[in-house]
């Protein structure tokens, strides 16, 4: 139950296990600069590990690293072995607390996403981001976000990229779009349901300079925004905060989880 007493259907990533499925065999390096190997395995409802999944987002899982303020960010992707071990080679680049999610689909199931804590000894000066903040700035690019969230409600959200006061349109296909969006509630760090709206990209095509997304916020209250976008091969990262308006159902929309990021 949310603070306002609904259900928080539309909270997910908060738990090692979801629809018995569950994260197992966690290991991460220990300190900054430490080079080493983040590793996981996926166990079925039997307790077996998995091996078969859905591509989803031209992926089979997607892991996002992100620390306790927000402040660091990262979309990666593991490996699998033959007996469904995933590894990452990994070097922390600042201390601190962080959520590590494992977002699936095991074959011939829903999506799933699985989630736990490392700690990454260091030094460590939390951040505190206020919302709102809708625009950033990331390796010359300047990226704009324009939408407003309301809660239990898929609220639209657009997000333009420009460079040098110039619309960029050479937004090249990510994971499936123009654009892959991480969105997380401030505080507990709740992954968020996001679709990206309009159809797939071909590959080599290129778009931009805008790209749309649907956001569901399952309750009121501040939420962490990532947009990955890809230009001349190179992925980039830009950082949002955004508040989420009291909707007419609070939380209790989409109790099904039906919206998801796959």
């Amino acid at each position: 139950m949310d603070a306002t007493g609904h259900a928080d259907h539309g909270a997910a990533g908060l738990g090692l296990e979801a629809e018995g499925y569950r994260l197992d065999g966690v290991s991460a390096p220990d300190e900054v600069g430490e080079e080493g190997t983040i590793a996981l395995t996926i166990l079925d409802p039997a307790g077996a590990p998995v091996t078969d999944f859905e591509t989803s987002h031209e992926q089979e899982l997607h892991l996002i690293l992100v620390r306790a303020d927000g402040a660091e960010f990262a979309h990666a992707h593991p490996e699998m072995d033959a007996e469904g071990e995933w590894t990452l080679p990994w070097t922390w680049e600042a201390a601190g607390a962080y959520r590590l999610y494992a977002d699936i689909v095991p074959a011939g199931g829903e999506a799933v996403t699985l989630s736990t804590t490392v700690q990454v000894a260091g030094d460590y000066s939390p951040e505190r981001f206020e919302a709102p903040v809708a625009e950033a700035s990331v390796d010359g690019f300047d990226v704009a976000l324009e939408g407003d969230l309301v809660a239990g409600e898929s609220s639209p959200v657009s997000i333009s990229v420009s460079r040098d006061g110039e619309p960029v349109d050479a937004l090249e296909p990510y994971l499936g779009a123009y654009g892959h969006l991480v969105a997380l509630r401030q505080g507990d760090l709740a992954y968020l349901h996001v679709h990206p709206q309009g159809e797939e990209p071909a590959p080599g095509e290129t778009g931009g300079p805008t790209v749309d997304f649907a956001v569901t916020a399952p309750t009121a209250g501040a939420y962490l925004l990532y947009l990955d976008f890809q230009v001349d091969g190179q992925v980039h990262t830009a950082g949002f905060v955004v508040d989420a308006a009291v909707g007419g159902h609070g939380g209790d929309a989409h109790e099904n989880g039906e919206d998801h990021e796959h």
